[in-house]
């Protein structure tokens, strides 16, 4: 709070000061936003959803693995056998998606493999109708 001191003569009298004091209008303010805080309802958002309880029995038959190996260069090898093109690997995929029990599909790129490659094979396996896909050796990105 200041005050305001006339500059002039030894008689008059001091000038009358015309700001208008803020403090108590930002302490109104704040306590009405405390109030409101306080007022509105907390929202919960929850989804509700039936988890199983206990331990899940084991797979009585384990599924067959099918490793995708993609090499710097964009060469791919099913289980180790080297697939030509992109239409033997949609027919791989096909017989995979047709079994009852699909295998796992278990993708390892190399480090130095494009991008595009990885994505053409995860996007036939997609199409094909595989659902069990997987990346691993990803420890290999690590730095």
């Amino acid at each position: 709070m200041g005050m305001n001191v006339s500059s002039g003569g030894g008689g008059s009298e001091p000038e009358v000061m015309v700001d208008i004091n803020t403090t108590p209008l930002i302490d109104v303010m704040l306590v009405l936003l405390i109030m409101l805080i306080i007022t509105i309802p907390i929202q919960m958002h929850a989804v509700k959803m039936n988890l199983p309880v206990g331990n899940p029995p084991p797979p009585a038959v384990q599924p067959e693995v099918v490793q995708i190996d993609i090499d710097f260069d964009g060469t791919m090898t099913w289980n180790g056998t080297p697939v030509p093109d992109q239409a033997t690997l949609e027919r791989k995929f096909a017989q995979v998606a047709a079994e009852p029990d699909q295998a796992e599909i278990h993708l390892r790129p190399n480090r130095l493999a494009p991008y595009k490659d990885v994505a053409e094979v995860m996007a036939a396996a997609q199409r094909e109708g595989a659902t069990k896909i997987g990346l691993i050796g990803n420890e290999q990105y690590m730095q």
